[in-house]
């Protein structure tokens, strides 16, 4: 019914934080499953740390670039859309010191090089301007036929593994 699992609890106390802040720090328990020789207490902390910036660079993604958007049939597609969505993220912060930091009114301005991807994107039109596209401007014309009148739909067929 229930399993044991075997692991090590890992106090963490830090004497002060950074900065001027004047509340006691708390202490961290952290539980590690892993074997106790490989057990590096530094790197231990400073990942569980790090998870904030995965979990929030996970939310942009679905949020801001509609990582979650499509429903893709395929594993194939489902990989190639978030290959996509990383694309786009390494774009972004690579555009950081090309773009323009355009805050909202509430937003401290920010040196380039700490932009966040979400301020590079939404300087990012302004940079589009200036790097052009190789695409041609869309022709103007009259809308399309639309579907036929005697025309039968089919329902989609999704294809099976």
């Amino acid at each position: 019914m229930f399993a044991i699992i075997e692991g090590t609890v890992i106090r963490v106390q830090v004497s002060r934080l950074p900065g001027r802040r004047q509340r006691e720090p708390k202490t961290l328990w952290l539980w590690w499953t892993g074997p106790t020789d490989d057990c590096d207490l530094d790197r231990i902390w400073q990942v569980y740390i790090r998870r904030f910036d995965i979990e929030h660079t996970l939310r942009f993604a679905k949020q801001a670039l509609g990582w979650t958007n499509p429903k893709p049939r395929t594993p194939e597609q489902a990989d190639r859309w978030t290959q996509l969505i990383l694309a786009a993220l390494t774009q972004l912060r690579l555009a950081r010191p090309l773009v323009a930091d355009h805050r909202l009114p509430w937003q401290p301005p920010l040196p380039a090089d700490r932009m966040t991807p979400g301020r590079v994107r939404q300087g990012f039109a302004q940079l589009l301007h200036r790097i052009g596209t190789p695409a041609t401007w869309p022709k103007p014309g009259k809308p399309g036929p639309g579907r036929p009148r005697a025309g039968h739909r089919h329902p989609r067929r999704d294809i099976q593994p």
